[in-house]
């Protein structure tokens, strides 16, 4: 049996998608936190990343950080042997000029990212009984049918056929696939030969915006438009933007145009097989569900 939290959520709906439901059993924070036989207690419930920045400061803390300890907790308490919490790459930096791996001090800059890491933190101060088997794994931005986050936003521009204006800029951004992460799932459940620890997840090979909106361009089987204006112009744009708060500016122009590329060399290691989807048809899979909707 599973113990899940977060089962509302996209990746807790994957879960139970990719799981036997009958052996789920689904926490709710009104329920009296009680783990008892329990193979594994997978914790997904957390408070995202809030882009239009309406939530509150305490919420960060008290769903990722507080949660995550009375979780924790219970599991070690427990029969349990299994534990597999999901982080995020932002618990260690939300820009990053080399590839990301395990190895690189965590520096979070905003409360989602410093919420993840001290859960993590906390964690790691826990000594973990013989017999158990604890994972952190920190995805980058998971992306699947079903998923309303920023690639939906970029299909919908595409599909109005209004041109992407930034094609002057080289960036290369990691992506992780939810089949990809709930492959992982399993192979943390179900074998004893994974050491404990934290582990990076993404699919294997990064994606330039232009890329991107090459793959959704042809999942609607049309042309793709990206112009490659002067980058020093649309930089100037973008200052002027600072100053009138218009709709690009400085910190939005380096949102669309940086690169983030994750490594997830240790988890592959670890695992030893290779994953199921490549990065290409997991996000074909994803535009094309995007259809749908």
């Amino acid at each position: 049996m599973i113990f899940l939290t977060g089962a509302t959520g996209f990746v807790g709906t994957s879960f139970i998608n990719s799981f036997n439901s009958d052996d789920i059993v689904q926490y709710k924070r009104s329920d009296k936190l009680k783990i008892d036989k329990f193979s594994a207690v997978i914790h997904l419930a957390g408070k995202a990343h809030d882009l239009k920045k309406t939530a509150s400061t305490d919420e960060y803390y008290q769903v990722n950080t507080e949660l995550l300890k009375k979780i924790f907790d219970a599991f070690l308490d427990s029969d349990a042997k299994v534990f597999i919490t999901v982080s995020s790459v932002k618990a260690v930096a939300d820009e990053v000029e080399v590839e990301l791996t395990e190895e690189h001090i965590p520096n979070p800059v905003t409360h989602y990212g410093i919420s993840k890491l001290l859960a993590e933190q906390y964690i790691l101060s826990k000594e973990i009984p013989e017999g158990k088997r604890v994972y952190i794994l920190r995805p980058c931005m998971i992306h699947g049918p079903g998923n309303k986050g920023n690639l939906n936003l970029l299909y919908k521009l595409v599909s109005k056929g209004i041109p992407w204006p930034l094609g002057a800029f080289e960036n290369q951004r990691s992506f992780c696939s939810v089949d990809n992460l709930m492959f992982i799932f399993k192979e943390l459940i179900e074998r004893e030969d994974i050491p404990s620890g934290i582990y990076n997840v993404a699919d294997d090979v990064p994606f330039s915006t232009n890329e991107l909106i090459g793959l959704i361009a042809q999942s609607q089987n049309r042309k793709s438009r990206v112009w490659k204006i002067s980058s020093s112009l649309i930089e100037k744009i973008a200052r002027i933007g600072d100053k009138f708060r218009l709709p690009l500016n400085s910190e939005r122009l380096q949102k669309l145009t940086s690169s983030y590329v994750v490594s997830n060399a240790k988890i592959k290691a670890a695992i030893g097989k290779p994953l199921p989807i490549s990065s290409r048809d997991g996000l074909m899979k994803t535009f094309q569900s995007f259809q749908k909707n």
